[in-house]
């Protein structure tokens, strides 16, 4: 399943996490593109690396709201 997520979309990560941090919500579908693209390790730079982190610390810290719909 994470696998058709990931390829059914052609969104960059600087496109999904500036939608995640600009919206102050992450969405079920965003956080399973964000977790898909950390776990596979493949073709991540250290800044978009550093973009999901930045998301990831947002959620912990109340400033972004997790959406599981």
């Amino acid at each position: 399943m994470l696998w058709t997520i990931q390829t059914r979309s052609k969104i960059s990560i600087t496109q999904v996490t500036d939608h995640i941090i600009n919206s102050g919500q992450l969405s079920h579908g965003d956080y399973l593109r964000l977790m898909s693209a950390i776990l596979s390790d493949k073709d991540i730079t250290e800044s978009e690396r550093n973009q999901i982190n930045r998301v990831f610390d947002y959620v912990q810290t109340g400033r972004i709201k997790f959406h599981d719909i």
